[in-house]
Order: C-alpha cells, then sequence, then structure tokens
C-alpha cells in the first residue's frame, strides 16, 4: 500500500509578509492623492482657454449660487445630531484644532505676508489671509486620521465642528483683517445666511427623511460635491480672467507664493504638534489634532470667497488650491509615516496599551474605517 505524502507550500520569506497588524487590503498611503486635484487644475485651464463671458458668465454666476447651496444643504443632511454630541467628550482635542485654525492661522498668515514675497502683491497676499480663515476640511482629515491609524472619531468631530464654527468666524475674520477686500454689510451678511446657513439648516431639518437616503447613495452623489466646486472654480477664473488678472502674476510671484505656503504649512504643524504635547494627548488623539489643525477646507472655503467677493475671486482663491494640495501630499506622507511606525509596535505592547479618550466608536466611524483597520484610538 503506497503512502501518498501531502505536500504543503513553504511560508514566504520574512521580506514579503506583510508587518503585524498591516492588514492585507489596507490602501498604500499615497492612495489618498486623488485625480480630483488634476480635475481642479483643468477646471482653471479650461476657464484660461474658454471663459465664460457675457451671457454665459451670468448664468454660469446663477449656476455657482445654486450649486454652493446644494452643497452646504447636502452637508446638513448629512451631519447626524447623535455623532455630534457624542465627540463633544473630546474638548482639548476640538479646542486645540479650533484654536490652530482661528487664531493660530490668521496669526501666521500676517506674519508671512507682511515678510515674505506676495506682501507686494495685493490680490495674491489677500488670497493668503484668506486661506488662513478658512476652516478645517473633513473628507482628506478623516481619510488621513485612518491611514495613520489615528483616532477617527475625533477626526469627524472636530473638521464637522470647524465647518460649522466657519461658517460665521470666516466672514468676521475677513471683515477685520481684509476690510474694504471683505466688504462685509448687512447685505453681505443676509446673502451668507441665505446661501450658506440656510441650506445648511434645512438639510439639518430635513435629516430625519432623507438622511438614510443620502447615506445609502453616498458615492452615486460624489459627483455632485465634486462637480460643485469644480463649477466654482471655473466660474471664480473665468471672472479672473475676463479682468485681465493673470496679467499682474509673475513666475516669480508664484514662486514667491509656493515658498510662503510651504512655511505656513510647516509652521501649523509644528504648531498643532507642540499643542498635542502640551496637552498631553495621546497618539491616536494627537494624530488627528495634528492632520485636522494643519488642513483647511476647499470645499467650504470656494464658496464662501464667491461670496464674499463676488467676482473678485478668482485669484484670491489660488493660494487655497495650492495650499490644498500641499497639505494632501504633506498629509499623506506623515500618514504613511506613522502607520509604518504603528505596525512597528509588538502585538504585545498593542494589546496591553490603554484606551485613548473616552469616546466610543461611532456610527460614522465604523463606516469610515476599513474592515483591515484596527479600532481608533490605540495608544501612539
Amino acid at each position: 500500500m503506497t503512502t501518498v505524502r501531502q505536500h504543503r507550500a513553504p511560508p514566504p520569506p520574512e521580506a514579503s509578509r506583510p508587518p503585524p497588524g498591516s492588514g492585507e487590503r489596507r490602501r498604500p498611503w499615497w492612495r489618498v492623492l486623488d485625480p480630483y486635484v488634476a480635475a481642479l487644475a483643468g477646471a482653471v485651464a479650461l476657464a484660461a482657454l474658454l471663459p465664460a463671458a457675457g451671457r454665459a458668465a451670468h448664468w454660469a454666476e446663477l449656476a455657482c449660487e445654486f450649486a454652493v447651496g446644494l452643497l452646504f444643504f447636502l452637508y446638513g443632511a448629512r451631519l447626524s445630531t447623535r455623532e455630534t454630541v457624542a465627540g463633544l467628550r473630546h474638548l482639548r482635542l476640538h479646542g486645540l484644532v479650533l484654536t490652530c485654525t482661528f487664531v493660530l492661522f490668521p496669526a501666521f498668515g500676517l506674519a508671512v505676508t507682511a515678510v515674505g514675497p506676495v506682501a507686494g502683491t495685493g490680490p495674491l497676499r489677500t488670497g493668503v489671509l484668506f486661506l488662513c480663515l478658512v476652516p478645517s476640511t473633513v473628507q482628506s482629515s478623516v481619510a488621513l486620521t485612518g491611514i495613520a491609524r489615528g483616532n477617527v472619531p475625533a477626526a469627524i468631530c472636530a473638521g464637522t465642528y470647524s465647518s460649522l464654527a466657519g461658517l460665521l468666524l470666516t466672514p468676521l475674520l475677513a471683515a477685520w483683517l481684509l476690510g474694504a477686500g471683505a466688504a462685509l454689510s448687512a447685505d453681505g451678511l443676509l446673502r451668507i445666511c441665505a446661501q450658506l446657513l440656510a441650506p445648511f439648516v434645512a438639510g439639518q431639518l430635513l435629516r430625519p427623511w432623507i438622511g438614510g437616503f443620502l447615506g445609502r447613495h453616498r458615492r452615486a452623489l460624489a459627483p455632485v460635491d465634486r462637480g460643485s466646486i469644480l463649477l466654482v472654480v471655473y466660474t471664480a477664473f473665468s471672472g479672473a480672467v475676463a479682468q485681465g488678472v493673470w496679467a499682474t502674476v509673475t513666475p516669480v510671484a508664484l514662486l514667491g507664493l509656493l515658498a510662503v505656503l510651504l512655511l505656513l504649512l510647516a509652521a501649523a504643524l509644528a504648531a498643532a504638534r507642540l499643542g498635542t504635547r502640551v496637552l498631553g494627548l495621546d497618539r491616536a488623539s494627537g494624530i488627528a489634532a495634528v492632520l485636522c489643525g494643519s488642513q483647511k477646507s476647499l470645499a467650504a472655503g470656494l464658496p464662501m470667497a464667491t461670496v464674499l467677493f463676488g467676482p473678485q475671486a478668482g485669484l484670491l482663491v489660488l493660494p487655497l488650491m495650492m495650499y490644498h494640495q500641499l497639505q494632501l501630499v504633506a498629509g499623506a506622507l506623515l500618514a504613511g509615516r506613522w502607520s509604518r511606525a504603528r505596525d512597528s509596535i509588538p502585538e504585545a505592547l498593542e494589546a496591553s496599551a490603554p484606551p485613548s479618550d473616552p469616546g466610543a466608536e461611532t456610527d460614522v466611524a465604523r463606516t469610515a474605517r476599513r474592515p483591515s483597520e484596527p479600532r481608533p484610538g490605540q495608544g501612539m
């Protein structure tokens, strides 16, 4: 009787094995760099080649106003009140993010534009200052926090609170720091309420009836969000082309603007990191604070710029668009570094690590976290 031996495949070499806790389906860190950035550049190029003029410009502005209202309506309809209340426990983290966004950023902006190479160019200087007044982002900061193994629920709430505060603080700070550049009169406040705040409140009120539908069709509705922003970019830069403002921008001024934005980003990252150490935040919450406190929302900033500056918003939003790309690159590099450092922690230490902030993980966070990712808040 012949015995048949079963041969097992040899185990893979150590170099080819994934690091402990990394998960086989974990998305590479560079995947956070969305092709949407290329679409934004395409909208700018289209405005330069085929700007909306005459009657077409009028219809483009009407479409832009409708798109901005729809955008903030969807923001309000997607925001869960229960999730917002649950995130109130992370008071130190939220206070740090709000301080970085609306206190330190304006101070940094005033400093770099006073001594930087864009000090002599009016539109770019105003654009840098306006960039510093924009609230933090939600989508990219949450995605980067998840890749870095940070506190995802805290990142969701921090970005949300910053966006809500920005509806009031950004116009007020713009009127204070920019003066006549952002003419915030009674009519301007009414326009902001009608175009931004009213749709947001309407979305919140209708959430019990349409929130489930929006959650189930989030991917199908994604082109609405991004399409609205692309339309805002095209309309704003079409106005800039029509006014001939690009003739005043030289390559030297653009290089100076890039240097200022890099300096601004480095200062924001350093300040947020220092704040996490002073407040004693754990690793997971510290990652969320650094990423949320150093980023600016393109989705919220562009509509606000069109409302505050009107046809003059074209060149003023260029610093915000450039900073948006820089923050994605820097955030992706940091998230990859923190994720690899997290993989190097032995599993025994990982299991014995104390929990982070007392806030429980919420339903939205479970949805945002991929199945292969560990639960947020497992130590730094």
